[in-house]
């Protein structure tokens, strides 16, 4: 399967970063990681775009509380926002805990597919980070086998104790906890 990407796309205007590198959290969930990012980053613009009307509230709530500016909303599917950013735009990407999609016949729907990866590839720049975070062994396997065929380099990964130095933990990673699955913590480079 191959990524499409329209040829008579327009390109979304990216002035409202100012210059300042972008960093894209797909599927943000409730917003914590991409509020704390934004707070933690000013010098970088994020992108948050999440599907679910739910988590769109709650990330609302906490941009207030937080008071930070350098955030942008995608209310929507991911695939929408890659159709529309520029090649090379992304300096940084973040998945974390991304639906599992657990059965195996819906492997296919999750985010570490060609489909997503080639077009994530795209609009990421040379040097760019994707981190994935998750708890489910199987998707950790799928993204080491798929992550790096989309041109990606392995570079960190990490289990339990692991986690990025400006690594919040999310609702979802406490969830795992409790329920007694390690968390993983992959690092890729875009070559």
């Amino acid at each position: 399967m191959t990524a499409t990407v329209n040829p008579n796309r327009t390109p979304l205007d990216l002035t409202f970063a100012a210059g300042k590198p972008i960093w894209l959290e797909v599927g943000f969930g409730g917003g914590e990681h991409l509020v704390h990012m934004a707070a933690l980053n000013p010098q970088a613009h994020l992108i948050g775009a999440e599907p679910f009307v739910n988590g769109i509230a709650m990330l609302l709530g906490k941009i207030r509380a937080a008071g930070v500016t350098n955030l942008a909303l995608h209310p929507g599917d991911v695939r929408d926002l890659f159709d529309v950013l520029p090649d090379g735009c992304l300096q940084r990407v973040f998945l974390n805990y991304p639906d599992p999609w657990p059965k195996a016949r819906h492997h296919r729907r999750r985010f570490v597919t060609p489909e997503y990866l080639q077009a994530l590839a795209r609009v990421t720049a040379s040097g760019a980070e994707f981190r994935v975070a998750t708890d489910i062994p199987n998707y950790v396997r799928q993204t080491l086998e798929e992550v790096p065929q989309a041109g990606f380099a392995l570079e960190r990964q990490a289990g339990q104790g692991g986690a990025w130095e400006d690594w919040l933990s999310t609702r979802y990673e406490q969830k795992a906890l409790r329920e007694g699955r390690a968390p993983h913590y992959l690092t890729f480079r875009r070559v």
